[in-house]
């Protein structure tokens, strides 16, 4: 497959910004992104790759004060697997109970939970603060025999977790065409059944319920654009947990969700970022 590799150059060029940025480029196909000394390089394929919709999304970036330029060429033929095995995507042990690892692994410690993920560029390794806040949830929750949606599954991480402690039946939904494929190789190879994945956003959703649990990591601006359509799609004391926003925007996710009738319980953080969770009144 041909990639396009784009050099975002942000400013000003904080942590912050960065991961915001790396967020945003996501939802209109970029599945990868490492640093640079001014900013980010990212990647797409170059299918996928529309100018008018990323010109869209940086002239609404949704940090005030900040100016983003880029520069793209075409990159270089690669071993995208062979890449993540290199250099992006190392096992992961989450919480003592949960380890994530790729074909590629060796020596994997025996835990009560094991996942075996190609990620091939798509979000969701467990790496992120947002993904193993989630992941951390999820090895608290009662979850046997409970219908659960994972929206914007990304490598449908969470929705295999969630099958492997008796959630079922599960609904992944993404609205990249990369990640459901990528879904749907990950869930046959950890031998899981009741995965439904999906190409679509939340318009789907309501179709698709209830729901006694629904998981969505996505980014703050979506999740309080979605949120109406999560609240249709709960029973009635149905659990919903969010993330990938920052702590800072927990009062406006919080305000939005009791607007729509949600009970606030809690929030967790890690590095910045944070998870809610809220329940179906």
């Amino acid at each position: 497959m041909k990639y396009l590799e784009f050099q975002f150059k942000t400013n000003p060029c904080t942590e912050t910004v960065n991961d915001i940025l790396s967020a945003v480029l996501g939802e209109v196909g970029f599945d990868s992104f490492t640093e640079n000394e001014g900013g980010i390089n990212a990647y797409i394929q170059a299918e996928f790759f529309d100018e008018e919709t990323l010109e869209n999304t940086l002239k609404y970036f949704p940090l005030e004060n900040t100016s983003i330029s880029y520069t793209w060429q075409e990159a270089e033929d690669k071993n995208w697997n062979e890449e993540w095995e290199k250099n992006y995507f190392q096992p992961i042990i989450i919480d003592d109970k949960c380890v994530i690892h790729s074909t590629f692994h060796q020596n994997i410690p025996q835990l009560e939970y094991d996942i075996l993920i190609n990620p091939q560029m798509s979000f969701g390794t467990g790496h992120h603060e947002t993904t193993s806040l989630i992941i951390s949830e999820l090895l608290k929750m009662d979850l046997e025999n409970k219908s659960l949606l994972d929206m914007g599954c990304g490598t449908s991480i969470l929705a295999i977790l969630a099958r492997m402690r008796g959630a079922k039946p599960i609904t992944a939904i993404d609205i990249d065409t990369w990640c459901v494929e990528n879904s749907k190789e990950n869930i046959a190879l950890n031998n899981i059944t009741d995965i439904t994945v999906e190409l679509g956003n939340a318009g789907l959703i309501k179709e698709r319920g209830p729901f006694d649990i629904i998981i969505a990591n996505i980014n703050r601006n979506i999740l309080l654009n979605d949120m109406l359509h999560y609240v249709e799609s709960l029973n009635p004391g149905g659990e919903l947990y969010m993330s990938g926003f920052y702590v800072e925007d927990v009062e406006a996710i919080k305000e939005k969700a009791e607007s729509l009738g949600l009970v606030f319980q809690y929030y967790k953080e890690k590095n910045k970022w944070a998870a809610v969770k809220l329940i179906c009144d």
